[in-house]
């Protein structure tokens, strides 16, 4: 992880809202990834409170399915210092993540030659579909 006090530009917090974990990442608009991890529900705010003190974060992104009203509610409740929040759709995000799994992980030994469409991650993806969310976002801004 890089030190906030390396950044020389804010930086953005993706957020994969889940009922029971939650996928947190932290990347700059260059793209550049600083941080990215599966947390649960409970460890959430706490998690993103900390990330702040960490990094510039200027803006969160959450996804727009499973649980995204409630997190947005539960985000302006329980964040010391209000944050704005934008919306992105979240649709075909998990398929895409476990290829992205596999782009950031390959394979090792006898797995890489299982066809990547039979391949399953070995611990959940939630962190990456963050970075998918930032993505959208950031291709969102310059089409």
């Amino acid at each position: 992880m890089i030190a906030a006090t390396l950044l020389d530009q804010p930086v953005i917090l993706g957020f994969d809202p889940g009922s029971q974990k939650c996928g947190l990442a932290v990347m700059g608009v260059d793209r550049r990834l600083y941080y990215h991890q599966v947390v649960t529900a409970d460890a959430t705010i706490a998690t993103i409170q900390t990330l702040r003190q960490q990094f510039p974060v200027s803006l969160l992104v959450i996804g727009d399915q499973t649980a995204s009203k409630s997190w947005k509610q539960t985000l302006e409740k329980q964040l010391s210092d209000p944050l704005r929040v934008i919306t992105v759709d979240e649709r075909h995000s998990s398929l895409e993540a476990r290829d992205r799994y596999w782009q950031m992980y390959p394979p090792k030994g006898l797995n890489r030659i299982i066809p990547q469409g039979m391949r399953t991650p070995p611990r959940p993806i939630d962190d990456i579909v963050a970075i998918l969310l930032i993505e959208r976002y950031l291709e969102r801004l310059t089409s």
